[in-house]
């Protein structure tokens, strides 16, 4: 069984939905590890020790004994399959083709909807909301959020696949980018997307200082 404590590379702010989702990984497993935090604005994950570390100089990056690894999706599946289930709590469904639906749903939010994400950064969840509008193009991606979350979560439940998973907290984190500023979101997932905020490894990120 894994016993050293992992190191795990975030932007400084405790902004990046990816090393949020990566934190929530970790904290949901109650693996022990370490925070580095990297200032994105002045290009310190391109300084020439962090670019040796990371493959893609990127946050987040974990540390695990020698072996690191970036690229959010892929450490917490690599963290699923070290400190795997039953030992450790599992952060995707244990089902086959569930597993494989969290993993697209993953892929999917890191992929797509990029109007959103330019429009409603994260700073505006996490520090300082927005109050200007959705473009056309945004007002489209959110159509296509609502109407894919929608036909993800079934009716009157709290997680997309009987249980939480991961993907919850990343999708969670999309509704929020338009929750959190005031845009209109239909109901049910407004519902979903608050009470997966509280999750407490959710509200360990949310209350990280961020000066």
């Amino acid at each position: 069984m894994p016993q050293n404590p992992l190191t795990l590379f975030v932007d400084h702010q405790f902004t990046s939905p990816y090393a949020l989702s990566v934190y929530v990984t970790l904290r949901e497993k109650g693996i022990a590890f370490a925070i580095e935090r990297l200032d994105l604005g002045t290009q310190q994950n391109q300084q020439a020790g962090y670019r040796q570390q990371s493959l893609t100089a990127r946050v987040p990056t974990l540390v695990h004994d020698e072996f690191t690894l970036s690229e959010s999706s892929a450490i917490s599946e690599y963290l699923e399959d070290v400190f795997a289930p039953p030992t450790y709590a599992p952060v995707y469904p244990q089902d086959a083709q569930l597993r494989a639906r969290a993993r697209q749903v993953q892929a999917w939010l890191r992929s797509d909807l990029i109007p959103i994400r330019n429009e409603r950064g994260t700073d505006t969840v996490f520090i300082q909301a927005t109050d200007k509008p959705l473009s056309a193009s945004a007002l489209e991606a959110a159509d296509k959020l609502f109407r894919v979350a929608d036909q993800l979560l079934p009716a009157r439940a709290n997680h997309l696949f009987g249980q939480w998973c991961v993907a919850d907290t990343d999708l969670a984190m999309m509704l929020n980018r338009l929750v959190m500023n005031g845009d209109a979101v239909p109901e049910r997932l407004k519902t979903y997307a608050a009470q997966q905020w509280q999750r407490p490894s959710v509200q360990q990120w949310v209350l990280q200082q961020r000066t």
